[in-house]
């Protein structure tokens, strides 16, 4: 073909190599998804080999992501993806801008960081505002972003603690035939931010900083009737608070304080006649300045690729159903 063209990739180590195209070449088996361009390594060179067009879009592509490599950011078969689709939207310039933001280095030495262009944006809101609502699907990345922010903020003594709260709907009447005290009860409601917890400060830590009370995990009830000074807040499920409940969460926030509320308002398990002050929030608060309302949709979502693709189907039901 006239138009077949050839472009090369130096790299300069190893390292490199193994980075950008993967374990067992897994980056350059994606590229084939989205790119008809021939890529043939060679040593520490990768040569690609096709149509114009197509090979200019991925060389830049591939130039972005080494550039990213070079930082010495790890970039893995989800980062890879992602980039790809941004490239065949045109938007490839968005690409280093995202994977070199760090937010955390966890205990494990794991660079936590955003995943997508909604996920940056997201992060930069709650850079700068004192109290924002991030309303999206599971998988987006809203309550692990949050924790990993207030971690941060914890380190460089911008907060003097970290309060991490749930609203314990499905506990009810069922709670008191549950054996153990109240917190032993609830616990199974906050075992998801345990979780995040553990993975980003590591299990000695956080007991270490639960112990002083520099951490506090706890359900929504136990905020009632305080007043949060220094802290940085995480209303977690907040889908399941009522209105009353988000008014008085909101409320708690004293001086040199944040607060994060996350949730997904497709998932209310309230009970029938109950409104979810979530899906409320955005028309009560909306316009306030230093209040960011945030929304993040299925393109966020960095779990296994089929969830994007289940949340799809279940919005397209959704809507040939209810049109």
């Amino acid at each position: 073909m006239e138009d077949t063209v050839t472009q090369k990739i130096i790299l300069e180590k190893d390292e490199e190599s193994l980075s950008l195209l993967g374990r067992f070449d897994e980056h350059l088996n994606l590229v084939e998804k989205y790119f008809d361009v021939r890529l043939i390594p060679e040593g520490h060179e990768l040569i690609l080999e096709g149509e114009k067009e197509e090979v200019q879009k991925l060389f830049f592509l591939l130039q972005e992501l080494v550039a990213v490599i070079r930082k010495g950011h790890y970039i893995t078969a989800n980062d890879v993806e992602y980039a790809l689709r941004l490239t065949r939207e045109g938007r490839v310039e968005e690409v280093r801008n995202i994977f070199t933001d760090v937010v955390l280095v966890s205990g494990r030495g794991k660079q936590i960081k955003p995943k997508t262009k909604g996920q940056k944006k997201y992060l930069e809101a709650m850079r700068k505002n004192d109290i924002v609502i991030s309303i999206g699907p599971a998988g987006t990345g809203k309550t692990y972003l949050a924790l990993a922010k207030a971690i941060d903020d914890l380190r460089n003594k911008l907060v003097q603690r970290i309060i991490l709260t749930r609203p314990a709907v499905e506990a009810g009447e069922h709670l008191g035939f549950l054996p153990g005290d109240f917190q032993e009860k609830v616990d199974p409601y906050l075992r998801p931010i345990y979780d995040g917890l553990y993975e980003l400060l590591g299990v000695e830590t956080y007991q270490k900083y639960k112990e002083k009370g520099i951490i506090e995990v706890a359900p929504l009830a136990y905020m009632r009737g305080r007043t949060l000074d220094d802290s940085f807040v995480i209303l977690d499920e907040a889908q399941n608070a009522t209105p009353e409940q988000m008014k008085m969460f909101l409320t708690r926030l004293g001086f040199e304080s944040k607060a994060v509320i996350t949730g997904d308002i497709t998932q209310v398990d309230l009970p029938k006649g109950r409104f979810s002050g979530l899906v409320q929030a955005p028309d009560v608060l909306g316009g306030i300045e230093g209040i960011a309302i945030f929304y993040l949709s299925e393109e966020d979502v960095v779990r296994h690729p089929l969830v994007q693709k289940i949340i799809e189907a279940y919005e397209t039901y959704k809507n040939e159903r209810n049109p």
